[in-house]
């Protein structure tokens, strides 16, 4: 007598539809639409922060203060920053002239690159709508839709953040070591554009590719090293070639208590970030002896809102205060909280119906990697007691852009089970409510959207409760129905970032939320031109 042991059912992945004739017509809505809105009255905000605007302007007219990412084309001191971000508007400067448009540009199409990178990455394995959905959402991200439009680094830091772990879901999908390595370059990249806060992508990619690649563990491992190589490899050879060149000859590295660029990375834009130890003149009691590091302490204030000799507007402490509800605080909320809530809550019931797949289902996999880049990186912004501003929160755009179109593709199409109609319901309840509180912060604001927002959500969260609801025709009316409570809010918020000019140091989407820092004027603005076309950019932070 022979017995057959019962294999357990395992979770295949399931492959996204053969692709259909309307998905290339709705990519090219989706980037068309995306560029006119970044580059829409983009001119409308002058030189922006101007801090970076005259390195800008001072790279376009000096090899040298291009390559150090200079303040001013005579090479006295360096913006507090690697040069990367500011090599693409320099070389566009270049071309075009000196003007506004000439130096935000690039800006846009970085945020065109970012979309259509999120939609492949998210389309290649969940489908085109979860793929339009992802770009959709991260366009509209008020947040996002700023930095898209502005002259801070962090448009091309969340280009390169995406640009990896595409490269990593690439990597567990054939296990190939050379997309590991591509990966570990886009991560070294993004060092010389806003040095170590690219580093918080790193352990999700770390560990979701030594949980779920292909190969044996050891040589997972091994290409995780690899890809370490290549992130040194390609962020250490400028920190070499500074570090290396004569300090006489050189700019003074703006930030830098001792002109060191490897200083400036581990202090101030580094472990000082987190415990708020930063030493300069953006801190109480800091200073330098130096002039020239005089000058670095004023461009820190501009560049990251400083107040020098301490203090600073509102309560709280310097920053704001900290904890695990920081990011739904009136700075940060109206610029990245909307989705979180969705994200958070799709991301659960998305691993939990990927639960049974292989160990190298590439779906899980993307679950992993977004949900860890969420989660590390939102824990990380809400403790930090360092310096911190709401427009940091763009690093979180793109995780809950592709949280809340996996999950919501996927749960929509095992929406047979009662369970998971349940938990849609829940998302759409959890999003209306969150854009009741957000819209509510600005009483002048579109009064009626919240009241509109909250009544739709309630009918689409019912509606999806019910299965004849769901199929046919009328699943059609309840998607929209499900989109518009989770973009109408953001959407409304993005129009009006976008009608905006914004200029200065410390600047946030939206329109003005009582209690909260920043806004189209920032502090500071715009530096005017002197006879000579130079920029006369404020110093005084």
């Amino acid at each position: 007598m022979t017995t057959t042991l019962e294999q357990p059912k395992v979770e295949a992945a399931e492959p996204p539809p053969a692709r259909r004739r309307w998905e290339p017509w709705a990519l090219a809505a989706l980037l068309v639409g995306t560029a006119v809105a970044y580059i829409w009255g983009l001119g409308a905000s002058g030189w922006a922060n101007s801090f970076y605007a005259a390195a800008v302007q001072a790279g376009s007219e000096s090899w040298k203060a291009f390559f150090f990412g200079s303040s001013d084309a005579a090479n006295s001191i360096t913006v507090d920053k690697p040069p990367m971000s500011l090599w693409l508007m320099s070389l566009s400067v270049r071309v075009f002239g000196l003007s506004s448009w000439a130096m935000l540009v690039p800006q846009a199409l970085l945020g065109v690159g970012s979309v259509a990178l999120l939609y492949a990455s998210v389309k290649r394995w969940f489908g085109a709508p979860a793929g339009l959905l992802a770009g959709l959402v991260l366009a509209l991200t008020p947040i996002a839709v700023l930095m898209f439009r502005f002259n801070n680094p962090d448009a091309l830091l969340v280009l390169l953040m995406i640009a990896s772990v595409w490269a990593m879901l690439r990597a567990v999908e054939d296990g190939r070591t050379r997309w590991m390595v591509l990966t570990g370059v886009f991560v070294g990249l993004g060092f010389l554009t806003k040095q170590l806060q690219v580093m918080l992508v790193v352990p999700p990619l770390a560990l979701t590719y030594l949980f779920a690649g292909p190969p044996k563990f050891g040589k997972r491992l091994a290409q995780c090293f690899a890809a370490l190589g290549a992130m040194i490899v390609s962020a250490g050879w400028w920190l070499l070639i500074v570090e290396l060149w004569p300090a006489s000859s050189r700019p003074w590295i703006g930030g830098s208590q001792n002109n060191s660029i490897l200083e400036l990375t581990l202090g101030y834009n580094g472990l000082g970030r987190l415990n708020g130890e930063e030493t300069g003149s953006v801190t109480p009691g800091g200073g330098r002896g130096d002039a020239a590091a005089a000058m670095g302490g004023a461009g820190e204030a501009m560049a990251g809102g400083g107040f020098p000799g301490g203090g600073a507007p509102g309560g709280g402490g310097m920053w704001g205060s900290t904890g695990i509800t920081r990011m739904f605080e009136s700075a940060q909320g109206g610029q990245i909280a909307w989705l979180i809530p969705a994200a958070l809550i799709l991301l659960v019931a998305g691993l939990a119906l990927r639960g049974r797949a292989p160990r190298v289902d590439t779906q899980r996999a993307s679950f992993l990697v977004w949900g860890l880049w969420l989660l590390v990186t939102g824990l990380t912004f809400s403790f930090m007691a360092g310096i911190f501003h709401a427009y940091y929160t763009v690093a979180l755009a793109p995780a809950v852009a592709a949280l809340v179109a996996i999950g919501s593709v996927t749960l929509w199409r095992r929406r047979d089970a009662l369970w998971v109609r349940a938990v849609l319901a829940v998302t759409l309840l959890a999003t209306a409510a969150m854009s009741w509180v957000l819209l509510g912060r600005s009483a002048s604001f579109v009064p009626w959207l919240k009241w509109a927002v909250v009544g739709v959500g309630v009918v689409a969260a019912v509606a999806v409760l019910i299965p004849a609801l769901t199929r046919g025709r009328i699943a059609a009316v309840v998607t929209l129905a499900a989109l518009f409570t989770g973009l109408a809010g953001p959407s409304a918020y993005a129009v009006d970032t976008i009608a905006t000019p914004h200029t200065g140091s410390i600047v946030s989407a939206g329109p003005n939320v009582e209690g909260a820092r920043g806004g189209p004027g920032g502090m500071g603005g715009p530096g005017g031109m002197d006879g000579a076309g130079r920029m006369g950019g404020r110093t005084d932070g």
